[in-house]
């Protein structure tokens, strides 16, 4: 006998779908994105990428405050106080001579570097706390589900204020307690991500072939949550820019004469009543301008449950 090879030739409801999933490839393809920027427009929308463009102008001028900034932020003059908008002052002077467009500028780089601390120390914790918890479970993963409904009973600004109460008033220390404050909200998400990921064939798979779990969290299950951080931490960046602006107007976090645009807000708050609101508005605009671009985008990205934040 002579062998012989078999094929299985398809059947015709088979070409049928195919050719149709093939025509409506050919059809649709102008409607698919072919690159991340792509992508990213239909994801955000119209005014999404206008956020996406605010927050890009706000960081640019951090960056650059020492170079566009039209006065020093620290230096004022008895003699200019409260001066109106003019060409020389855009935006007038503050109770101390100082150009407010400058200290709105130089403002900036504490405004974005406090949300920014808390924002990676968060996502470090969290991110820690629930892999370990997903990958051992059991009483691992029931130990840290306690230590997270503790964290859950305090408010972040209580915590910031018992840390500045212990450790003084400063950015670092505001910083690094509203991040504690935040690390229960994302690890729960991020938790019960990671956990779909530990359940599916391929983690089993992985540890047939003797991969170490850690080899296995780092390389596959942690790629695969990192949407969710992002997304975490983008909206979450609004939310500890509010939070640190408000402990600024309460004198608990950056300290004057720093340019801050929390601080800017409480320092203007005196001569808003006499008539004099440049410095307090345009901060405060600042700050609503900026959460709310980081807020649109982290909605858009992937909404409040991303974060962890049902309210």
């Amino acid at each position: 006998m002579t062998d012989q090879k078999f094929t299985r030739r398809p059947d015709a409801n088979t070409r049928a779908q195919d050719t149709v999933a093939v025509q409506l490839l050919r059809k649709h393809r102008g409607d698919v994105p072919t690159s991340g920027w792509r992508l990213l427009k239909r994801r955000l929308g119209p005014v999404g990428i206008v956020s996406l463009a605010i927050i890009v102008l706000v960081v640019l001028m951090a960056l650059l405050a020492p170079v566009i900034a039209p006065y020093d932020p620290f230096e004022g003059s008895v003699t200019a106080r409260h001066e109106a908008w003019s060409l020389a002052h855009l935006m007038g002077t503050d109770q101390s001579g100082r150009d407010i467009l400058s200290r709105i500028m130089w403002g900036a780089r504490t405004s974005l570097i406090g949300p920014t601390i808390v924002i990676v120390i968060t996502a470090v914790l969290a991110t820690t706390l629930a892999l370990t918890a997903v990958w051992f479970g059991g009483k691992v993963d029931a130990f840290i589900s306690r230590i997270l409904d503790i964290l859950f009973a305090f408010p972040n600004m209580l915590l910031a204020i018992l840390a500045v109460a212990i450790f003084g008033p400063s950015l670092i220390t505001a910083s690094i307690a509203l991040a504690i404050g935040f690390t229960p909200y994302s690890a729960r998400v991020i938790r019960s991500v990671a956990l779909r990921e530990r359940n599916l064939p391929y983690v089993a798979s992985a540890q047939l072939q003797g991969i170490s779990g850690f080899l296995i969290t780092v390389r596959h299950i942690l790629p695969n949550v990192r949407t969710q951080i992002l997304t975490g931490m983008t909206i979450n960046f609004g939310y500890a820019m509010i939070e640190l602006a408000a402990l600024s107007f309460l004198g608990l976090g950056v300290q004057p004469p720093t340019p801050d645009w929390g601080l800017m807000v409480s320092n203007g708050q005196a001569s808003l009543q006499q008539g004099f609101w440049e410095q307090s508005i345009f901060a405060g605009l600042m700050i609503v301008i900026t959460v709310a671009a980081f807020g649109y985008v982290g909605e858009q990205l992937g909404g409040r449950k991303a974060a962890g934040r049902t309210r």
